[in-house]
């Protein structure tokens, strides 16, 4: 009961929140919550996977958050970020492909291990509101991860209109191009040195398909926080 609300707490907070530290802090935070509720399920295994799994995409993307903030001047809030895939493109895809990851989106490394999560939870005998707690969850964080994706990668770049912006090709960038074929193929790798045999999930075709119709709710209500024109307050530099 713990880990499941403090995944849906972490979720929800996050969907609001305009700092990109922080929505990347929260979103660990949900995680670790899946990851302890897998753990009270008895599948130590499967939990020490999605450790592993999430272990990799994450570090990727707080390199890739890090490289953002420290291009920006050490601005943090995503609502001055904007078309950044114009100016620093190699950091922008590689953050999008982290982001996809921790979707769960299929044969990324984050789907092998949360895919299997969200089955084997579903093959338990748990009660209803645990269920939807879970199922909530997953969609909140393809619901942020989208509203993330959109607001720093899309739309007009607010922060100071005559700039200089531009990736360099350091030792940062090398790092994050090597971590990140790990990203996309160490989910199937792992799958295969972790666990001795394959899990055998038998589950009704719309518990199978229900992962699946949460991430497209999350992205088409990620889309529709992001294009919501609640701006907090934020003074535009360009003018």
């Amino acid at each position: 009961f713990i880990s499941s609300m403090t995944m849906f707490m972490s979720g929800l907070g996050a969907n609001f929140e305009f700092d990109l530290k922080k929505i990347i802090a929260l979103s660990t935070l949900s995680q670790l919550g899946l990851m302890m509720g897998i753990l009270a399920l008895g599948s130590f295994e499967l939990a020490f996977f999605h450790l592993l799994t999430h272990a990799l995409f994450k570090a990727l993307l707080f390199m890739c958050a890090g490289n953002i903030i420290h291009s920006l001047s050490n601005c943090q809030d995503i609502r001055y970020m904007g078309s950044l895939i114009v100016y620093m493109p190699l950091t922008c895809a590689i953050f999008n492909i982290c982001n996809f990851s921790l979707c769960g989106l299929p044969f990324m490394s984050g789907f092998y291990s949360k895919d299997l999560v969200v089955e084997v939870m579903s093959m338990s005998y748990l009660n209803v509101f645990i269920y939807l707690i879970y199922y909530v969850s997953i969609g909140l964080t393809v619901c942020y991860s989208f509203r993330l994706s959109y607001y720093s990668l899309t739309g007009s770049f607010n922060f100071i209109s005559l700039n200089s912006l531009m990736e360099e090709v350091g030792f940062m960038l090398k790092g994050m191009m090597g971590l990140i074929f790990l990203v996309i193929i160490m989910g199937s790798v792992l799958s295969w040195m972790v666990f001795p045999s394959p899990y055998f999930i038998c589950l009704p075709v719309m518990f199978k398909l229900m992962a699946l119709l949460m991430i497209m709710a999350g992205m088409f209500i990620g889309y529709s926080l992001a294009k919501m024109s609640i701006s907090g307050f934020l003074v535009s530099l360009n003018n």
